[in-house]
């Protein structure tokens, strides 16, 4: 119908065209006749043209050779790893508890209190048979896990027996007892556990990253000992040549303040910085979409910042620190947004945080190299304590050295128990009266003459052939007698 009113609209303007240039009183002259005759002609050209368009028959295709577009299968973001050890069973849970519509629904409508006292436990009485059943097969897997790496480390030490039971207790995640349905208490349990567990797991990552960088100084003093003066000299150049370059580097935005997400919306985003909207932000960085930051978008938010600190490129910059400062960022805007400290930041919480001051105008960053991760105590104690690791050490290398000499030893005495013993054996096993006399070319005839006496004091037979020559006379004498 396009094309059909261009066409139209032609034809009317030729038309107006001719009678705006002709006079009312010409009407009736050969001229305008002429001029009308050929505009409706031109007009009904046009018009059988659109009409044969219409009519047009299609050309015909072969629909098998025809490959329609793939539809992409929109799958749900995967779920992001814990770092506990039982992460696996724990999200497994979750997934399935979700599947269920009423536990869903009770789940969103719940605050974090709730949950943490275990009011949300007790909907499970109320989820379907089928969910149950799923939960009951997914505890059973996680029993039959952890025996199975008790078992692997009672291997390890020795296979000694062990209480599975007893040691079952340690995971407390779980109801050991009952190893083959999930109940309230499991749920109970799992959500308390993991709770705790991720409320330390932030600790204990500080703690290892502590270790790290003391075991790091400490390997370089050590490293700096074995050296003469020169050397040591241009080793401890070379190192704070190092540390002035690392911390030469732009200037880093405060995290989660509106200069360091106006950054983000511009570079990553490719936006105007001048038209940032702190909702559309959210948005579009809320990955997974589900209405909330959790800890690991919040972190992806902040690598610019630690692109102006860290590249992996260098020497002077370690990678294991640039973790070490996201970790920082994170807890940080976790702290100053998450109202409800459920770790994660909602869209309400977020837009709350973008009117407050310090978001606007907020203090300076510092980072790592200006702050250090031990004290000069921490790191005597450590030294300390690696020195008396190294003790022990040696005096347990000392230990089963004597322990192995001692065996050897025993060893010895075995063997040499042994020989005597195969001795007696063959020995035992021989006749008595067929002795073999002995090859010694030293061996006399008196002493081989004794040898028979005392086998006849022992009643034991014997020939006068074995006798040397000369006493066989004797012999026979001896054996007439009375």
């Amino acid at each position: 119908m396009g094309t059909l009113t261009v066409y139209l609209h032609i034809l009317f303007n030729v038309n107006n065209t001719v009678i705006y240039n002709v006079k009312c009183s010409d009407l009736n002259c050969p001229h305008f006749q002429m001029c009308w005759s050929r505009a409706l002609l031109t007009g009904w050209v046009l018009l059988l043209v659109q009409l044969l368009c219409f009519e047009a028959v299609p050309i015909s295709m072969d629909k098998t050779k025809v490959q329609e577009p793939e539809k992409k299968i929109e799958e749900p973001p995967p779920s992001v790893d814990t770092g506990l050890h039982y992460d696996r069973y724990l999200r497994e849970v979750i997934d399935f508890l979700e599947k269920d519509q009423h536990f869903r629904e009770k789940l969103h409508n719940t605050d974090m209190e709730d949950i943490k006292q275990g009011k949300l436990a007790k909907e499970l009485d109320f989820v379907s048979h089928h969910v149950r059943t799923k939960l009951d097969e997914l505890k059973r897997q996680e029993v039959n896990r952890l025996r199975t790496l008790i078992k692997a480390k009672q291997d390890l030490e020795g296979g000694n027996a062990v209480d599975h039971q007893a040691l079952l207790k340690q995971f407390e995640y779980l109801n050991h007892m009952n190893p083959h349905t999930f109940e309230v208490d499991d749920l109970d349990r799992l959500i308390k556990s993991a709770t705790k567990d991720l409320e330390n797991f932030d600790k204990e990552r500080h703690e290892e990253f502590k270790k790290y960088e003391m075991m790091k100084e400490h390997d370089r003093r050590e490293h700096l000992k074995a050296l003469d003066d020169d050397e040591r000299k241009k080793e401890e150049e070379h190192y704070e040549d190092m540390r002035k370059k690392h911390a030469d580097h732009p200037k880093v935005n405060h995290p989660g303040s509106q200069n360091q997400l106006k950054e983000v919306w511009e570079e990553a985003d490719g936006l105007d910085p001048e038209d940032f909207d702190p909702k559309t932000f959210f948005n579009l960085h809320d990955t997974n979409g589900d209405g909330f930051f959790d800890e690991q978008e919040l972190e992806a938010l902040f690598t610019k910042e630690l692109e102006k600190i860290y590249d992996p490129t260098n020497e002077e910059d370690d990678m294991v620190e640039m973790e070490e400062e996201r970790l920082r960022m994170r807890e940080h805007v976790m702290n100053e947004v998450d109202s409800n400290k459920d770790r994660l930041v909602s869209m309400d919480e977020f837009l709350v945080a973008t009117k407050k001051k310090e978001f606007l105008e907020p203090d300076s960053w510092e980072t790592l190299e200006q702050n250090q991760a031990y004290t000069d105590e921490e790191m005597r104690e450590f030294e300390e304590h690696l020195v008396q690791q190294e003790q022990d050490l040696n005096q347990k290398a000392d230990d089963i050295q004597k322990q192995r000499d001692e065996l050897e030893r025993q060893q010895e005495q075995l063997n040499a128990q042994k020989i005597e013993l195969q001795q007696v054996r063959k020995q035992e096993a021989q006749p008595q009266g067929h002795q073999p006399a002995p090859q010694d070319p030293q061996y006399t005839p008196e002493e081989h003459y004794e040898q028979h006496q005392d086998l006849a004091q022992q009643g034991l037979p014997q020939t006068h052939q074995d006798l040397p020559p000369g006493h066989q006379e004797a012999a026979q004498g001896q054996h007439h007698l009375p």
